[in-house]
């Protein structure tokens, strides 16, 4: 039967060592390493085998299976934190959805076959998203109400008697961390480091004892919980997953539009966002094995299927890192079976935070992040006016635009039309010969917009 479309969320691979400042999670550099690469590559593999394999009962019905088509796929990537490290992940991930081929091709007019390079590489575009430019993908930096959550948690009875539960473990661990805090607010960089460490380094993984990576790991699950999750569905903790879901409902939404080609839509993220999601979603509550941080190369799907009576149904599934061999299907705010999309888009909107100026409120930025520029609700005084040639106001001419001069200027009106010289023009916008105007949000969710039905054959 096949699946209209899918929207895939999928966390980077393998990266060298990876510090985050414990009280603002500012963060260093890193790099992604080739068994991050590797990872991302077979993720992109097992997703092709899902979806775009005729043969799969998850196949996308009318998608191109060989051949990139750019107007059926739209794939985004965290460009902040971790160095370019999400951005890379993104390119292996796509070698894998759509390898090299031979019929990456073209014919030239003197009937000489050009084969793309590397055998047929495909070259995917990839939207690269700065936080500097936009809130979707990495919402908790530079937000100064959740550096107050953070330091809310630290300061609470559950993580003061956490800390002291630990501290005879941490006391243990300090010979390993070479100079590193062991104290449990850096338990975040306690555990990468070792995991970095003991993935890549031979002497360390032979002295490290058995059980100090697991009991580091699950500390650092409390840790990250406690930082991006929430009681709340609206608090800040979830800020991570709050600024994400309208790139979700919005491609859900263009997936679900007939009209629409799109129909797969890869976000690559880090870590936070599964967290917070899995919190809002109820998987938390509903999974508490999966209450901690995914694994390299993680994934969750988010399938739109059509039943029997032409409804649009959600299925949700996750793939924890390229250990597990297959999906597993989980059900969101404790449903047992698949979600309407309507349902999900309506309590998703509930918690979202859709654009600057409502994050600018809810984080109390005044000043970076384009929070300069918002309105009232964040500066507490209105933008100042800025006179406009539509307003006819604030203006040295505008005392001739009164109604004592309206008969003067109706007759010389009158006068120009009278010898031919004055024509009236209907408004438009100057364009540069050949060039399209660049395409905004309406483009793509308030104008209905007619394709060729070849994208949704998979020409």
């Amino acid at each position: 039967m096949g699946i209209l479309g899918v929207v895939i969320l999928a966390r980077h691979g393998d990266r060298e060592e990876f510090f985050q400042d414990p009280y603002s999670y500012e963060t260093a550099h890193t790099t992604l390493t080739p068994l991050g690469e590797a990872q991302e590559v077979q993720l992109g593999s097992f997703l092709r085998s899902q979806y775009l394999n005729p043969d799969s009962p998850q196949f996308i019905n009318g998608i191109s299976t060989d051949i990139a088509k750019d107007l059926q796929l739209l794939v985004r990537a965290d460009n902040g934190a971790e160095s370019g490290v999400i951005a890379d992940s993104a390119v292996a991930l796509l070698q894998g959805l759509y390898p090299p081929t031979p019929r990456s091709a073209a014919k030239l007019a003197n009937g000489t076959t050009i084969v793309g390079p590397f055998g047929g590489y495909q070259y995917i575009p990839i939207e690269t998203v700065e936080p500097e430019q936009s809130i979707d993908l990495e919402g908790w930096t530079e937000c100064p109400a959740f550096r107050e959550h953070i330091q809310r948690f630290y300061d609470s009875p559950q993580f003061k008697k956490k800390a002291q539960e630990s501290g005879r473990f941490l006391d243990e661990l300090k010979p390993y961390l070479f100079g590193r805090s062991n104290n449990l607010e850096n338990m975040w960089n306690i555990f990468d480091f070792i995991n970095v460490n003991y993935i890549h380094n031979e002497t360390f993984a032979f002295r490290l004892p058995p059980t100090f990576l697991e009991q580091a790991r699950a500390l650092a699950n409390f840790h990250e919980l406690g930082v991006f999750t929430d009681k709340e569905t609206d608090g800040i903790g979830n800020v991570a997953g709050r600024t994400i879901l309208p790139s979700i409902t919005g491609a859900l939404e263009r997936i679900a539009n007939p009209n629409d080609p799109l129909s797969l839509v890869l976000e690559e993220i880090s870590y936070k966002p599964f967290l917070s999601l899995f919190n809002i979603t109820g998987i938390h509550a509903k999974y508490p094995d999966l209450q901690g941080i995914p694994e390299y190369a993680s994934a969750i799907a988010l399938e739109l299927r059509n039943n029997d009576e032409g409804e649009t149904y959600l299925r949700t599934k996750f793939k924890n890192g390229t250990t597990d061999s297959d999906f597993r299907t989980l059900h969101l705010f404790g449903h047992k079976e698949d979600i309407a999309l309507n349902e999900f888009v309506y309590r998703m909107n509930l918690a979202a935070i859709d654009g600057n100026q409502k994050w600018c409120g809810v984080c109390n930025q005044r000043t970076t992040r384009g929070c300069s520029i918002c309105t009232d609700d964040v500066k507490g005084h209105p933008v100042p006016h800025v006179p406009t040639i539509e307003s006819g106001t604030d203006k040295p001419w505008a005392p001739l635009l009164g109604a004592q001069n309206l008969p003067f200027f109706a007759l010389f009106a009158f006068i120009l039309a009278f010898f031919g010289v004055f024509k009236l023009y209907k408004s438009r916008r100057p364009r540069l010969q050949g060039y399209d105007p660049i395409p905004t949000a309406a483009t793509y969710y308030d104008v209905p917009v007619s394709y060729p039905s070849m994208y949704k054959q998979g020409y």
